[in-house]
């Protein structure tokens, strides 16, 4: 780690965490989350609203938990960087209004970052700097995507996407089925290591010779296991839990590996990145671990933590960012919850620095001091 790489710190709220992370170039210093997915088990699903009054509440508390682990002061930051999309609009809100106050009290560039592209940059606190082209395969709640990046601050490409339910999304639904509780992928995880994954046979969808080679669907594959439920409680029959998660989530990683595979086979890319929730099971792990080893492709998949949403990731992203010298945002900067991640940042119109006159001073030494 050198002195003189980027100092960033990174705030995530797109969803149910609030998290801020801290790096200096492709070096993790602080990783601090608060998560409010207990508030909303009893739902059976994410709550916008309570997810965004959580953030509210976590926010400032968080960033000093980050700045202490970190061991600097919030004057030393090179740049602050937000996820400003995609995600739950109310959520991303509050972080993006969150970093502004920041950036502006502190007189620090601003860089609004894609929730996405911050996926695969994270990787880089892992592993050490990405190869360029990067093949990613994300997989989370919200998004199953297969993704190209010859620069993550710049060019991302999308090569294939779920046209229905993410990945992550199924297993919440099938847990909610089972009675397991939400989060589902967790639990999911656990059962499955118990169980046959070949006891039922599953379908695996959009794997036909005229689907789409890189899109994801599991919509069918949800709705065929919940039936396959239904049908043994109408006759009376007990639900083999620990082989239906086997098999399902086997159906679900199969597609997963196998498309992710042959787009690096296709694209001619001798390695793969593996991100987002979704990345933290351990069958996804170990059959990309298999497959890419006899197709000679490296793996490249972060430890469990740094697969869901963090700060972290942000903060690894506007690092970089910095290092590259791309233009940071406006105060200006909103949150778009529909992001695209062709767009890996959100650059201002113009490079400018704020001129705060004494009232604005007298805040700041109060705030930071």
């Amino acid at each position: 780690m050198a002195a003189d790489e980027p100092l960033v710190l990174g705030i995530e709220t797109s969803c149910d965490e609030t998290g801020v992370g801290i790096v200096r170039g492709t070096t993790l210093l602080a990783d601090a989350v608060a998560s409010s997915v207990d508030s909303h088990a009893r739902f059976g699903g994410v709550v916008p609203e309570i997810a965004s009054r959580a953030h509210l509440e976590a926010m400032v508390p968080t960033i000093e938990r980050a700045l202490k682990e970190a061991g600097v002061s919030a004057r030393d930051l090179d740049g602050i960087a937000v996820t400003s999309g995609p995600g739950l609009a109310g959520a991303l809100l509050v972080g993006v209004s969150a970093a502004k106050a920041y950036a502006y009290a502190l007189n620090k560039p601003l860089y609004g970052v894609n929730h996405l592209a911050s996926h695969i940059c994270v990787d880089q606190l892992e592993h050490g700097p990405l190869p360029e082209p990067t093949m990613a395969l994300l997989v989370s709640g919200g998004h199953s995507s297969l993704l190209l990046a010859p620069d993550i601050t710049s060019d991302v490409r999308p090569l294939g996407a779920t046209i229905d339910d993410a990945a992550g999304e199924a297993f919440d639904k099938i847990a909610r089925v089972l009675h397991l509780g939400f989060p589902g992928g967790p639990v999911i995880d656990r059962l499955a290591k118990e169980g046959d994954p070949k006891a039922i046979a599953f379908p695996r969808g959009l794997t036909g010779p005229r689907d789409a080679p890189y899109d994801f669907s599991f919509s069918g594959l949800k709705t065929s296991v919940a039936r396959w439920i239904e049908a043994k409680r109408a006759a009376g029959e007990e639900v083999p839990v620990r082989d239906v998660a086997a098999s399902f989530q086997e159906a679900v990683v199969d597609v997963l590996t196998r498309k992710a595979v042959r787009a690096c086979k296709d694209e001619g890319v001798d390695h793969l990145m593996i991100g987002g929730g979704v990345a933290a099971n351990s069958r996804l792990r170990a059959l990309a671990q298999e497959r890419c080893e006899r197709a000679g492709i490296r793996l490249r998949v972060p430890r469990p933590k740094l697969c869901t949403d963090n700060g972290a990731m942000v903060a690894a992203l506007g690092a970089e960012m910095v290092a590259r010298n791309r233009r940071p945002s406006d105060l200006e900067l909103s949150a778009d919850s529909s992001l695209p991640v062709t767009e890996p940042h959100v650059p201002g119109k113009h490079r400018h620095t704020h001129d705060h006159d004494h009232v604005h001073e007298i805040s700041k030494d109060n705030l930071y001091s």
